[in-house]
């Protein structure tokens, strides 16, 4: 551990042990189509290099060299890498679509912190097919979920809830092109600055780091080196781009979009109409780090279907935001316990009941951030009246956030739902009211939370919630210890509540354990933990508890097993249905569950994985398993099948669900590609199929095409039972490029 300062465990603010890259000025730009070796603009640009390794062997220099040279014209960033291989047939690529995971293929990625506040950053990744990666980081990529450093850096596609870590829904306007050669592969990336937020002087320097990832070797590999337990998002320890003068920002971009659809609903007989409709988005740079942006007659046509959930529990199931629009600065918006209690959840706005849609008028958002470090926050929305859904409603969300010393900082946020309309009193509303902060303790520890309270007509006192979280993270040490209570009365409204009325402790303890090159069984890593959470209601009455004792077995070829135990105590205190023909009476239900898990390499073409949980419940036993299989075809072809089968036999009945869910995608380039998300609930025999052809262009901007077919769906929601196929085309007009 002493040594690690050698490597670049720096203290922030000790700038001797941070490493530094310069920024050269070209007055002839780069020809952006991969190739660097050979380009004159880049021959006279000194190389970074000396990239080392966080796996497999913590703290080498990486498996092979990897340079990156960096430039810039009047107004754009240049970066030209080579990543050398000495066996280049053996690089993995495994998909080429826009924000596709880069964690199972070779890859490289930029992480520019151009605040240099050493908490949030742009992130610009691709692998050797082109693939265009792009995202926000707020809090150095810690979600109010969890602590410490992410092992992600190129994860998932879809964020959560109020994404306070890592937002992969950013688009920015860039270009990216790669080349494979006979000594391995290259990129180069052109990143307007008007792309970016950055202050106002001329002459900057800005946080930097870069990763890559050999995946046949399982290797990380980041140039200002991180301790295992951090990612690339771990801003505190990036090193500083200098030397860079920018130039002031002139930014505004209009995306204009035309639609047409026609639908055919089960419960409406005769012709299909075929229908028409025109908005308007609008991006503009009132300062170089303050963004004004405005939508007219918002449409999201183009989003993915939500998956299917099955709630076999009393409380509310959550689905995460897909819409590009709230999804774009949603770090800043995020306030409380991801996917639990959110002060702010957008998916509030424009999805009613059951989830019928609400159209949106339009609405504006200013975000960035003002003098000293302090971001800010601005959305205002309105919904249009659906008779005998929704009235016609005003969503305004106000945040201040200030960022601090050594990756700290303090905020307040103010949420508001106001009803408007002839059918509406003036007492329709709905307010919500929080702080919120981040104490960060030397490198590893942080103290968390945040406290709030809701005003609903109707509902007085016990309007409160909180949190209070420590988490503690070491190369071998992982704590996570909290605390929260919601009042029976809290009602965010505009935000998201799992479950309401509780006390609720939650703690985990983890050790790292690392194993050496000779290990047996070709084991890399064992995890051994133990997580406890318990809930009770105010009269101190225990709803649910659960004690959790598992290891995670990795091993060096990426496959992972996860054994466990667990202990469940749950608590009913009225009865309920957990099927429509099976009741959960009134009782204590104590039980005892095996749950094992394995998943094989992610980055073969064939790989797969299997959750399962044997045990008891509610009197009587259950047997869930949840295995997926995928299957990929270069960077082209990806297909992933996934069954979630759940079999309960209480004493109130047996049941048996099944829900299936088979995705596809084949990409021609990585702007164009077809996508099919098909689902079966066999318990609600219901049927749903998604089909989405993209055209993309700037941004995610483009042509796309997408065919909705539900079947099964009519004594549910009647209205939503039927077919529909849409056509959109939106462009971006870059008017100062």
């Amino acid at each position: 551990v002493a040594a690690w300062p050698t490597f670049g465990q720096q203290m922030p603010g000790d700038s001797s042990a941070v490493p530094g890259a310069v920024a050269k000025f070209v007055s002839d730009s780069p020809m952006i189509d991969g190739r660097v070796i050979g380009d004159p603009a880049w021959s006279n640009i000194e190389p970074v290099t000396g990239f080392r390794q966080t796996t497999p062997d913590e703290g080498a220099l990486a498996s092979e060299r990897t340079e990156v040279r960096i430039a810039y014209s009047a107004d754009t960033l240049f970066f030209g890498v080579i990543l050398y291989d000495s066996d280049p047939s053996t690089i993995i690529v495994s998909d080429s679509r826009r924000d596709s995971p880069l964690s199972e293929t070779d890859s490289f990625q930029i992480i520019l912190d151009t605040y240099l506040d050493q908490q949030n950053g742009f992130v610009f990744g691709t692998n050797p097919s082109g693939l265009e990666y792009d995202g926000q980081v707020t809090n150095e990529g810690e979600g109010s979920g969890r602590f410490g450093g992410s092992y992600g850096g190129g994860g998932g596609r879809q964020q959560r809830g109020s994404g306070q870590g890592f937002n992969i829904n950013w688009d920015g306007s860039w270009e990216v092109r790669t080349q494979v050669t006979d000594v391995g592969w290259s990129a180069e990336f052109s990143i307007p600055f008007r792309t970016l937020r950055y202050p106002r002087d001329e002459s900057q320097t800005w946080g930097i780091n870069f990763q890559r990832n050999i995946r046949r070797r399982n290797e990380r590999a980041f140039w200002a080196p991180l301790p295992r337990q951090y990612s690339l998002y771990r801003l505190s320890m990036a090193g500083r781009l200098t030397e860079l003068v920018v130039p002031p920002q002139q930014n505004l971009k209009i995306v204009p979009y035309v639609l047409g659809d026609a639908t055919n609903l089960a419960a409406v007989k005769g012709s299909t109409p075929i229908l028409g409709d025109i908005g308007i988005d609008a991006k503009y740079s009132v300062t170089p780090s303050l963004t004004l942006d405005v939508t007219y007659n918002t449409d999201f046509a183009q989003v993915e279907v939500d998956d299917q959930q099955i709630n076999l529990d009393r409380f509310n199931l959550f689905f995460p935001e897909k819409r590009p629009f709230f999804l774009e600065n949603s770090g800043l918006f995020g306030v409380g316990n991801s996917g639990t209690t959110e002060l702010f959840f957008s998916r509030s706005i424009g999805i009613g009941p059951k989830g019928v849609a609400i159209p949106i008028r339009g609405g504006a958002r200013l975000s960035g951030q003002v003098g000293g470090n302090v971001n800010v926050g601005l959305l205002s929305m309105q919904t249009e009246e659906v008779s005998g859904v929704a009235p016609s409603n005003n969503f305004t969300v106000a945040r201040v956030r200030k960022d601090l010393a050594n990756r700290s900082n303090l905020g307040v946020i103010f949420v508001n739902r106001q009803a408007s309309g002839d059918l509406v009193g003036s007492n329709d509303y709905n307010r919500t009211f929080g702080i919120d902060g981040r104490w960060g303790i030397g490198q590893n520890a942080t103290i968390n939370g945040f406290i709030a309270r809701t005003q609903t007509p109707g509902k007085v006192g016990n309007d409160h919630a909180y949190t209070l979280r420590y988490g503690y993270t070491s190369q071998e040490w992982w704590h996570d210890y909290n605390y929260s209570e919601v009042g029976e009365n809290f009602n965010p409204e505009a935000g998201f509540l799992r479950r309401s009325g509780f006390r609720n402790f939650n703690s985990r303890t983890q050790y790292n354990f690392r194993l050496g090159p000779n290990a047996p069984l070709s084991l890399h890593e064992l995890r051994p933990h133990v997580s406890v959470y318990s809930y009770w209601d105010f009269n101190g009455f225990q709803e649910s508890a659960r004690a959790h004792i598992d290891n995670h077995w990795e091993f060096k070829n990426g496959t992972e097993i996860h054994s466990g135990v667990n202990l469940t105590n749950e608590g009913v205190k009225a009865a309920f249905n957990i099927m429509p023909d099976v009741i959960v009476p009134v009782g204590r239900y104590k039980h005892r569950e095996l749950q094992l898990v394995l998943m094989t390499n992610q980055g073969a073409a064939l790989s797969g994985q299997v959750y399962s949980w044997i045990g008891g419940a509610f009197g009587g036993d259950r047997v869930t398993i949840r295995p997926s299989i995928r299957y990929r075809m270069g960077e082209a072809f990806n297909t992933e099948v996934s069954l979630s089968r759940n079999a309960y036999n209480l004493p109130g009945g047996k049941f048996v669900t099944n829900l299936i869910i088979a995705r596809t995608s084949y990409s021609f380039t990585p702007r164009v590609f077809i996508q099919s998300l098909i689902q079966y609930n066999e318990k609600a025999k219901l049927w749903s199929s998604n089909f989405r052809f993209g055209v993309l262009g700037q941004a995610n901007t483009g042509l796309f095409l997408v065919y909705n077919d539900t079947h099964g769906l009519d004594g549910l929601i009647p209205a939503a039972a039927g077919r529909s196929l849409t056509l959109k085309y939106s462009h971006m007009f870059d008017i100062f490029r």
